[in-house]
């Protein structure tokens, strides 16, 4: 018997939402590890995906934040001794935020303990289905982006950036859009 897509669909929201969940609670899970606010956690894990130091606007961009969030998420980072301002030698005026190697070292050793268990998630999966997962990865994190601005625009009573009104679809199940 082939499964349709609209079972398959109708069985990939609940685990969808379980994952989103369980992620959620993983993420806390390693900011009470570390002492950490996880909102805290999963900046200072964007920081080091960047190229080097970024100003606290880049880091608003990163997280969603308003810049006035963005400031106050430093602050505590800058606080914790785990980020540090600095001047910016190519324009004085700007200020740059760079995550200190203590910060690196204390960070990168929690995920080298866990990074094991999450390689062997994907050790039985071919070049394909690594792919898929990769396109799959990079989809949900443009439509993160995109969800994230679409609630501060419905917060602000605007419309997104795509035009949309910020009346909810009645079409849509509770807590999905």
């Amino acid at each position: 018997m082939t499964t349709t897509r609209d079972e398959l669909m109708a069985r990939l929201w609940p685990v969808s939402r379980r994952y989103l969940a369980s992620y959620v609670l993983f993420n806390q899970a390693v900011a009470d590890h570390l002492g950490m606010h996880s909102t805290d956690v999963q900046c200072l894990n964007l920081l080091t995906l960047e190229d080097g130091p970024v100003t606290t606007s880049r880091i608003a961009e990163l997280t969603g934040l308003t810049s006035g969030s963005a400031t106050r998420l430093v602050d505590r980072l800058e606080k914790a001794g785990l980020v540090t301002r600095q001047r910016d030698e190519a324009d004085r005026r700007r200020v740059l935020v760079a995550v200190l190697p203590e910060a690196l070292e204390r960070f990168g050793a929690v995920w080298r303990e866990l990074s094991t268990d999450w390689a062997a998630v994907f050790a039985e999966d071919s070049e394909e289905e690594l792919a898929f997962l990769l396109r799959h990865m990079n989809r949900t994190v443009e439509l993160s982006h995109r969800q994230v601005a679409r609630l501060a625009a419905m917060e602000s009573g605007a419309s997104d950036e795509s035009g949309r009104s910020d009346e909810p679809d009645e079409s849509a199940e509770p807590g999905r859009s």
